[in-house]
C-alpha cells in the first residue's frame, strides 16, 4: 500500500504541473505526440484496463486542424467525418463525489474508498491525465430539438476516451462528460456543473437497478474551476464548479449520428456538414450493426445487398425503443428532452439532463422548465419516441428505403410498446395467471383515479402491493392508500394561475378581436391551460380537506372493487389460495420500486455536495442499488428500525417546496 500511495502521490505531482503544457504544438498526424504521453502519470489502480477504440479505426475522424493543441477545440463544422480529436481541459484541484462501484465493476475494477484509489479516480476520470490506450475525440451528430432541424450539434460537452476491452470479453466505451470544449461546443465551455452532474450520476444508476436500459455512470468528480451559470435564466448568473462524469456504455452513438448527411431541411434551412456524402452513411450502418447487432450482420451475410439487413436493423431498433419508453411509463419516468440526438441507437437511456419522476400522477407533467410548449410531457413521450424513429427512418435512406422503414415503424412501435406496458403493468399489479382483454381498461382507470386523487405514482403502487386478499382488512388499506393523495395545499400550489388576471384578459380579448395575431403568438395553449388552472383553482377554493378526503375514498373505492373482481377471476381455479397470493405480492414488489430519484432527494444531496459534504450522494447512491428492497443487513432489533427510519425518509412524499425546483438541461 505505501508503494501504491507513493506512486498515486508522484502521478499527483506530474500532473500539476500539466495545465503548463497546454498550447504547445502537438503533430497533426497523431492524437497525442510521444512526448505528451510520456507526460502522463502512470496508473496504479487502473492500470489493468486495456483499450482498443474501433470507432476510431473504423469511421472517419477529421484531420486535425494545423496549429497549437488548443486549435482541436476551435468552434467549426465537421464535414466528411464521424469524430474529432480532442483533449481534456485541465481542472484546479479534481476531487471525486462518488464512484459507483456495479458500474466500475463491468470495466473489472473493484472500487473502494481508499484515499489512494479516490485520489487516481479524482486525477483520471477528471481528464486532468489520460490513461495509456485512450485517443480523447468527439462524436459529430445533427438533432431535431424540439421538433426542428437545429444542423450540426456534437459532443459539446463531452469527449469518447476510448474502448475498453475486459476479461469477459465484453467493450466498453467510456466518456467524460464536462471535460472541456470540443470543435462542437459552439459559444459554450464544455463544461457541467456540479448539480447537474450529481443528477446524471445517480439517475443513470438508478436506472440501471430499476431494471431500465441505460448508459451507465462510474464516477463524478468535481474541482476548484469555476464557470458562470444563470440556473433560472433570470439574469442571475452564479459561479458553479466544474465537474466530470465518467460515462460507460457499449456505444454512445445516437439516431442524430445519422442526421448528418441531411440535406437543407424545408423548415430551417440547416443541413448537416455531411450532405452526399453517402459512402460514410453506410460505412456508419455498417460499422453499427456489425459491432451491435451482430445477430443481424450474422443472418444477412449471404444477401446480394443490405436492405433486408438494414430492415431487420430497424426493426430492432423500433421494438428497442418501444420496450424502453414502456418501461420509462411504468416507473414514472420523465426524460425531460427527448430530442433526436439524446436517443440511443441501441435502445438505451441516454443524455440525463432535466429529467424527473412523477410524485403527484400528472399525465401532463412537464420537467424541463425550457419546456414551455409541453413537447415532452409524461404522457407524450411514447409518440415522441415514435415521431424519432420516423426521423431515423428518413435519416437511413437510401439505405433502406423509406415506405420500408414506414412500413416497419407503423407495424411494430404501437404494437411492441402496448405489449411491454400493458405485460409491465399486469405484474405491478399482480396479475400473474391469467390474461384479461379488459387489463388494460383496469389500468387506464387506476391511471384515471391517481390522477383525479392527486396520488403519488411510485407510493400507491407500493401500497398497491400490499392489497388485503381478507376484506376485514380493507378499511385499513384504503386509508394507507388515501394518504398518498394530494393534500388540499398541495393542490392549490400545484393548480395556483401562472399569469397575471390582466395578462390573461388581454391574451382572451385579443383572441376575440385579432383570432390570427392570437394564433400567430403561438400562445393558444398556454392560455386554455392557464383557463383550466383557474377553474380547478376555483374549485378548490370551495373544498374542505374532509370533502377532499371523502371525494378521494369514493374514487379509491370505486376502483378497487373492480381490482377486487379482476383478481377473483385470477384466482379462479387455484388450489393453494396462500402460495397464490405470497408469489401475487412478490412480483408486485419487484416489480414496485420503493425508491426512486425524486427531485428532492436529489437536490438535497447536491446542496450538501455544494457545501462540499460527498455524504448525501453516497448515500443516495447506495439506497438506489436496491430500489426494490427496503430490507438492510442491520442486526438486532434496534439496528433494524434505525435503518428502516432512515430509508422511509427516502421514500416518503415530497415535501412542499419540492414543487418549487426549478430543472433546467444547463
Amino acid at each position: 500500500m505505501a508503494s501504491v500511495r507513493a506512486a498515486v502521490g508522484a502521478s499527483l505531482a506530474v500532473a500539476r504541473t500539466r495545465p503548463r503544457c497546454v498550447g504547445l504544438a502537438l503533430p497533426s498526424s497523431a492524437p497525442r505526440s510521444a512526448w505528451a504521453a510520456a507526460m502522463e502519470p502512470t496508473p496504479r489502480w487502473l492500470a489493468g484496463l486495456r483499450f482498443d477504440n474501433r470507432a476510431l479505426r473504423e469511421l472517419p475522424v477529421e484531420t486535425p486542424p494545423p496549429g497549437p493543441e488548443d486549435s482541436l477545440a476551435t468552434p467549426r463544422p465537421v464535414p466528411g467525418a464521424c469524430f474529432s480529436r480532442a483533449r481534456p481541459a485541465p481542472l484546479r484541484r479534481p476531487r471525486l463525489v462518488a464512484l459507483s462501484e456495479p458500474a466500475l465493476a463491468l470495466l473489472g475494477l473493484e472500487a473502494s474508498e481508499e484515499a489512494e484509489v479516490e485520489a487516481e479516480a479524482a486525477l483520471f476520470f477528471s481528464g486532468n491525465a489520460l490513461l495509456p490506450g485512450t485517443e480523447p475525440a468527439a462524436h459529430c451528430y445533427c438533432g431535431h430539438q424540439f421538433g426542428q432541424f437545429a444542423g450540426q450539434l456534437g459532443d459539446g460537452a463531452a469527449m469518447y476516451l476510448g474502448e475498453v476491452c475486459t476479461a469477459a470479453g465484453e467493450r466498453w466505451e467510456l466518456q467524460l462528460k464536462g471535460a472541456g470544449p470540443t470543435p462542437f461546443s459552439r459559444q459554450a465551455d464544455g463544461r457541467k456543473v456540479l448539480r447537474s452532474s450529481i443528477r446524471e450520476f445517480l439517475c443513470s444508476e438508478a436506472m440501471f437497478h430499476l431494471g431500465i436500459p441505460t448508459t451507465r455512470a462510474g464516477a463524478c468528480v468535481t474541482s476548484e474551476s469555476t464557470v458562470m451559470r444563470d440556473v433560472f435564466y433570470d439574469g442571475n448568473p452564479k459561479y458553479e464548479k466544474c465537474t466530470v462524469v465518467l460515462r460507460i456504455a457499449p456505444t454512445f452513438i445516437r439516431f442524430g449520428s445519422f442526421e448528418i448527411f441531411k440535406p437543407p431541411d424545408e423548415h430551417t434551412g440547416r443541413a448537416g456538414p455531411s450532405v452526399g456524402r453517402d459512402d460514410i452513411r453506410v460505412q456508419l450502418l455498417d460499422y453499427v450493426i456489425s459491432s451491435f447487432y451482430p445477430e443481424i450482420q450474422a443472418a444477412h451475410t449471404c444477401d446480394t445487398d443490405n436492405i433486408q439487413r438494414n430492415a431487420a436493423f430497424f426493426r430492432e431498433v423500433t421494438q428497442r425503443t418501444a420496450r424502453m419508453v414502456a418501461e420509462w411509463q411504468c416507473v414514472g419516468f420523465c426524460h425531460g428532452v427527448l430530442n433526436t440526438d439524446n436517443m440511443s441507437i441501441v435502445g438505451l437511456t441516454i443524455d440525463y439532463g432535466p429529467f424527473g419522476f412523477l410524485d403527484r400522477y400528472d399525465p401532463d407533467h412537464i420537467c424541463n422548465a425550457s419546456d414551455n410548449a409541453g413537447r415532452y410531457t409524461y404522457s407524450k413521450q411514447p409518440q415522441v419516441c415514435k415521431w424519432n424513429l420516423q426521423k431515423l427512418a428518413e435519416a437511413l435512406e437510401p439505405e433502406l428505403p423509406l415506405a420500408l422503414a414506414e412500413a416497419i415503424l407503423k407495424e411494430e412501435f404501437d404494437t411492441e410498446f402496448q405489449r411491454h406496458y400493458l405485460q409491465k403493468m399486469r405484474k405491478k399489479l399482480g396479475l400473474i395467471r391469467v390474461e384479461k382483454e379488459e387489463d388494460g381498461t383496469l389500468v387506464a382507470k387506476l391511471l384515471e383515479t391517481m390522477h383525479l386523487t392527486g396520488a403519488d405514482f411510485t407510493n400507491t403502487f407500493c401500497v398497491l402491493s400490499s392489497f388485503p386478499a381478507d376484506l376485514s382488512d380493507s378499511a385499513e388499506f384504503l386509508s394507507r392508500l388515501t394518504s398518498q393523495c394530494a393534500s388540499l395545499e398541495e393542490l392549490r400550489l400545484a393548480f395556483r394561475p401562472q399569469m397575471d388576471p390582466r395578462q390573461l384578459s388581454m391574451m382572451l380579448m385579443l383572441a376575440q378581436s385579432n383570432p390570427q395575431l392570437f394564433a400567430l403568438i403561438g400562445t393558444q395553449a398556454n392560455v386554455t391551460k392557464e383557463l383550466e388552472r383557474v377553474e380547478h383553482q376555483s374549485r378548490l377554493e370551495q373544498l374542505s380537506p374532509s370533502d377532499l378526503q371523502s371525494k378521494n375514498r369514493d374514487h379509491w373505492e370505486a376502483w378497487l372493487q373492480e381490482y377486487r373482481d379482476r383478481l377473483d377471476k385470477e384466482k379462479e381455479g387455484v388450489g393453494d389460495t396462500a402460495a397464490w397470493q405470497a408469489e401475487r405480492v412478490r412480483v408486485m414488489r419487484a416489480n414496485n420500486p420503493k425508491y426512486v430519484l425524486r427531485n428532492y432527494i436529489a437536490q438535497k444531496a447536491i446542496e450538501a455536495a455544494e457545501n462540499g459534504d460527498f455524504s448525501e450522494v453516497r448515500r443516495v447512491l447506495k439506497l438506489l442499488e436496491s430500489p426494490y428492497h427496503s430490507e438492510e443487513e442491520a442486526t438486532g432489533p434496534e439496528a433494524v428500525a434505525r435503518s428502516t427510519e432512515e430509508q422511509s425518509s427516502y421514500s416518503n412524499r415530497p415535501p412542499l417546496w419540492a414543487a418549487e425546483l426549478c430543472v433546467t438541461s444547463s
